[in-house]
């Protein structure tokens, strides 16, 4: 059902259609984007009232009372029905076959809009700036409360807008709009914990160093080797038969009993020479 004010230039365009997904007309390629499938009847009243373009249009399911803003991609539609993508539908509150209000509009040119991605996986993206761009290229308004779909490596992110400026539906077609990002509504910040201070007082700290002459310290140098010392004649001695050789004192090896015998004699003989010199000087001297 259709309702025309208007004549002439800025005529107002107002109809009702059966609202049905993207889906039933194999239109997968728009569902991520703002633009819906009107009947070419549509086309014909609309370029009769000499509207503004781009065309926008603002949605209305009646039923809830919720409303958003689209543009138009084709007038290949059935007559009767509208196909819009999924995300839409679903702001919407709408089911398939539930009628839908259209109306031609004109919003201003966006200068600011606030988005809120819905969950923080959005953020591993490693460029979300370039993706979303990218995103709102099939874009061509912006209506607060709406959350609209990106996709990226085959994964689906939904994206909340905040606000807008200078309305709260906005045009972002041909425009330099500034972007600005909320937090997901699933972030969390992460939970500061400080380091475990130690338990051990400062001056316990402190009196560790000095620890070195302590009992336990000075009983575990004393416990270190000696050098070892150099000790001459050591060792059994054997005859030359063979037999092991006993010492004719019974203490100590043949060896050392031999040294202490050569060691007498010549302290003997040491003496004796002595003895004859100082006799021999007494002699001298009488």
């Amino acid at each position: 059902m259709f309702h025309f004010l208007g004549g002439g230039y800025h005529g107002r365009f107002e109809a009702s259609y059966r609202a049905f997904p993207l889906a039933f007309i194999d239109k997968q390629s728009a569902e991520y984007g703002d633009k819906v499938i009107l009947p070419p009847s549509a086309l014909d009243r609309l370029a009769s009232l000499h509207i503004e373009y781009p065309m926008l249009f603002k949605v209305i399911n009646s039923a809830t009372g919720r409303s958003t803003h689209c543009g138009v991609l084709e007038f290949i539609a059935q007559e009767g029905h509208v196909y819009l993508p999924r995300w839409m539908m679903q702001n919407l509150l709408l089911t398939e076959g539930q009628p839908v209000q259209f109306s031609n509009v004109s919003l201003p040119k966006g200068t600011y809009v606030k988005l809120q991605p819905v969950t923080s996986d959005f953020l591993d993206i490693s460029n979300p700036k370039a993706v979303l761009e990218r995103t709102l290229r099939s874009y061509s308004c912006l209506t607060v409360g709406d959350c609209f779909v990106v996709n990226y490596n085959n994964k689906d992110y939904e994206i909340e807008v905040r606000s807008c400026k200078p309305g709260d539906a906005i045009s972002i077609i041909e425009t330099d709009c500034q972007v600005d990002f909320e937090a997901p509504k699933d972030y969390k910040e992460p939970q500061y914990t400080p380091a475990a201070a130690s338990r051990q007082p400062p001056a316990a700290a402190a009196q560790q160093p000095a620890s070195a002459s302590t009992p336990a310290a000075v009983g575990a140098a004393a416990e270190e080797p000696q050098e070892p010392v150099f000790t001459p004649f050591v060792g059994s001695g054997r005859r030359l038969d063979g037999k092991v050789s006993t010492s004719s004192s019974g203490g100590g090896t043949p060896i050392l009993a031999a040294a202490a015998a050569a060691a007498a004699r010549a302290a003997a003989a040491g003496n004796s020479t002595a003895a004859g010199s100082s006799i021999a000087a007494g002699g001298a001297a009488v």
